[in-house]
């Protein structure tokens, strides 16, 4: 099992930089840089190849939507340079809420653009003139669609590898179903263990059955919010706030992927509790509603002992990386249980 450091998008970031630096020495795997309605992240991942050497970089995670196949290749190849080959292309589909209400542009047809970018990612990649007649992207554009002076063109520098690993973030299960299929990794948010199988068992096994042998195997990456200590149990309150939004705010009713997955869960009527208070502009009643025992067990938030435990429950589930962000403001709290999660690791 690897760790890794997820860097939030919403503030302070040279912050959480200083304490990359550090964690790198230590042993930490990879490092990911968020992105949502922010701060692009690309911009970030940069600033942090320049400050690092040995730690892997990724986004955590682009969405397809907002930029062309080709632009996302490009992007990936150009980090994947500065960092000496040290660059993860997360990709994902966001939701219609920021899609649309952010970019402006229609949420149609998420599985097939999906599959879509990461075959035109990879032509562009191993340096293939571009050619691509899909659903959802044409490439050249056809001449009754433009001047019809498109011509196939390849990527003018030689990137640094033609297959630079690619993560997705997916949820649903036909998504879930694509990533084990084509990606060399997976991103689900709010990873429950215990429950991972009978929620997205299914599309895994589907997909890796499909899966090409090269892809190697699945790298299972889960985030989680980080605190060791006889003392922590405050921190579950920290988290209540990000879970509020998810399961509340990020989407309408009906078109909330991760009210879906409480539900899914076991949690439905707790959902739609947190759902209506969100919607209704009762934040803080929305934060109070979400359980300390689905905190609990979504995280490694507890005394050491708990949290060995419910590393071996991650691991058994399948993880092979764990995402850790530290539910601290202190800087030497913060690298003390990221290295002592390291020395927790089966």
């Amino acid at each position: 099992m690897r760790t890794g450091i997820f860097l939030d998008y919403s503030g302070g970031f040279r912050e959480a930089v200083d304490h990359i630096v550090v964690l790198e020495k230590a042993g930490v795997d990879l490092a990911l840089v968020a992105e949502a309605y922010s701060y692009d992240a690309v911009s970030q991942l940069g600033y942090l190849a320049a400050k690092t050497s040995t730690i892997e970089l990724g986004s955590g995670v682009f969405p397809i939507y907002t930029r062309t196949p080709t632009l996302l290749a490009m992007t990936a190849a150009g980090l994947d340079f500065v960092s000496d080959g040290r660059f993860r292309l997360g990709i994902g589909t966001s939701g219609p809420q920021v899609v649309e209400g952010f970019h402006g542009v229609p949420f149609d047809a998420p599985l097939g653009r999906t599959r879509e970018v990461v075959e035109i990612c990879r032509q562009v990649w191993r340096r293939e003139r571009v050619q691509h007649q899909g659903r959802s992207y044409q490439i050249p554009l056809p001449a009754d669609r433009g001047t019809g002076l498109g011509k196939p063109l390849h990527i003018i520098n030689h990137p640094v590898r033609e297959r630079i690993p690619i993560t997705i973030a997916a949820l649903g299960p036909k998504n879930v179903e694509l990533t084990a299929e084509i990606a060399e990794g997976w991103q689900p948010i709010f990873f429950y263990p215990e429950k991972a199988d009978a929620v997205w068992g299914d599309a895994l096994r589907a997909g890796k059955a499909k899966r090409m042998s090269q892809l190697g195997e699945l790298d299972v990456m889960a985030g989680v919010s980080l605190a060791i200590g006889d003392d922590v149990e405050d921190r579950l309150n920290w988290v209540k706030p990000h879970l509020a939004l998810y399961i509340g705010g990020m989407g309408a009713k009906g078109q909330n992927f991760y009210h879906k997955l409480a539900t899914r869960y076991g949690y439905g009527e707790v959902a739609d509790r947190i759902q209506d208070l969100f919607l209704s502009g009762r934040k803080a009643e929305a934060i109070a509603a979400v359980p300390d025992e689905l905190v609990r067990q979504l995280n490694l938030i507890g005394p050491r002992g708990f949290v060995k435990e419910r590393i071996a429950a991650f691991a058994e589930a399948g993880v092979t990386t764990l995402l850790a962000t530290p539910t601290t403001t202190d800087p030497a709290e913060y690298i003390s249980w990221v290295e002592e999660l390291q020395q927790l690791l089966p």
